[in-house]
């Protein structure tokens, strides 16, 4: 593909601020006025229908939703970046989305060993990417300035 490279681990990162960022004011904002102080003190699992939803249900199929219509979190736009299929380069597939959203579990259970995998390897894929078959990418195409000469 033209005009991209594969995109390092510090952007990635960046994507990743920008995404947490968004949750945090769009799902944990709301959480914290529905459960009150209690939600962030106790030590419950889930607080109920709201916090299942809000903490759990959404952040997945807005996820997986974002990858497969727009390649990318609304972090990854940000940053120019796109997740694509590793052979193909084209859209991921349902499965592949669903597969690599469970395998950041195994990414990050090692003391994050898979997202630190992606300053390392050659294709900077994440142990989440290499299982779900998927590479991100940046768009690194410059846009020409042009002006308006008539005006």
């Amino acid at each position: 593909m033209e005009n991209t490279e594969y995109a390092g681990f510090w952007v990635r990162v960046g994507a990743m601020l920008v995404d947490a960022i968004i949750v945090m004011i769009a799902l944990l904002v709301p959480l914290s006025f529905i459960y009150g102080e209690s939600y962030w003190t106790d030590t419950q699992l889930i607080y109920g229908f709201w916090d299942l939803l809000l903490q759990y249900i959404v952040p997945f199929v807005a996820t997986i939703w974002f990858w497969i219509r727009h390649r990318a979190t609304p972090g990854k736009m940000a940053t120019k970046l796109q997740v694509v299929d590793a052979t193909t380069g084209d859209n991921l597939s349902v499965g592949q989305a669903i597969g690599r959203y469970f395998a950041y579990l195994v990414s990050a259970l090692p003391l994050f060993l898979g997202f630190i995998w992606i300053g390392i390897d050659k294709r900077n894929q994440g142990w989440h990417d290499k299982l779900a078959g998927t590479v991100v990418i940046r768009n690194t195409g410059k846009e020409s300035v042009q002006f308006d000469t008539n005006a």
